[in-house]
């Protein structure tokens, strides 16, 4: 499991790795939790590649297998986020020689805390990386060492990283939700009773105009991401690229445009007229 701030390289560390462990002839599974700045898979999932070959390696933002987490921030949904990560470790287990996990650049205060001392708890990595720049994760390296049994190495930051701006991060934010609800888009009607959590009796569904949604099958994949929209006789339709497979739509806690893929966060408890979730 890797550890670090934003920017820290992560991401370039666990491409290294893989790259080594395929130079060995080995297999590894990379699985990419950093929500807000994928590289498996598209913004707001969890995301699952298997890495058997230079082939897979060239194409890391092809997910294998997907959960959703329906957020680009761990703040308000910690849960979601460390059972989506939880899910995929326990998928690859026993298939390949490594597992790599790369998670998001929360680190400081309760939330970055709590978020990786449960990804520690139920994801059990035997070495944990910490990536710093200088003492910033030294809370949660003290926290792993104490609580679990990882062998913990902590790195410094490669003098190459480069920092983003926020306006590059969204950026590349948008340009990976883009890819993920390219066109053609399928236009599909759906029932109020397909959606998790349910809506509300007398929803205006005006309120979920272009609302994100991951289209899940019936064994709890994401197969990919939807944006919700009413028509003019009060129809609720999901764009998305997905054509066979889809049994219910999971709402996220955002609202994408469709022509610039930027997003805007929002409560669900507002969009269903305070209904308690």
């Amino acid at each position: 499991m890797l550890l670090g701030a934003p920017d820290t390289g992560k991401s370039s560390f666990a491409r290294r790795l893989l790259e080594s462990v395929v130079a060995a002839g080995r297999q590894g599974a990379y699985i990419d939790a950093d929500v807000g700045q994928t590289t498996v898979g598209p913004p707001a999932c969890v995301g699952l590649k298997w890495v058997r070959s230079t082939t897979d390696l060239q194409h890391l933002s092809e997910a294998d297998d997907l959960r959703f987490v329906g957020s680009i921030s761990p703040k308000h949904l910690v849960l979601q986020e460390v059972i989506a990560t939880a899910s995929l470790v326990e998928q690859a287990r026993g298939h390949v020689d490594i597992i790599v996990i790369d998670t998001t650049g929360a680190v400081s205060g309760v939330t970055g805390q709590t978020l990786k001392f449960h990804k520690l708890e139920l994801c059990r990595p035997t070495v944990l990386v910490a990536l710093q720049r200088g003492s910033e994760i030294e809370p949660i390296v003290g926290m792993a060492r104490r609580f679990f049994s990882a062998d913990v190495r902590i790195a410094g930051v490669l003098p190459d990283i480069a920092p983003l701006s926020p306006t590059e991060r969204s950026a590349h934010r948008a340009r990976a939700f883009g890819r993920a609800l390219a066109p053609p888009l399928h236009r599909w009607k759906v029932r109020p009773t397909v959606f998790a959590p349910s809506l509300p009796t007398g929803l205006d569904f005006n309120r979920l105009q272009n609302m994100l949604v991951g289209v899940h099958d019936g064994t709890g994949r994401c197969l990919g991401l939807g944006i919700l929209t009413v028509e003019e006789d009060d129809r609720l339709l999901v764009m998305t690229g997905v054509t066979d497979g889809m049994q219910g739509l999971r709402l996220a806690s955002l609202r994408i445009d469709p022509e610039t893929f930027e997003t805007t966060p929002v409560s669900l408890r507002e969009v269903m007229f305070g209904l308690d979730i």
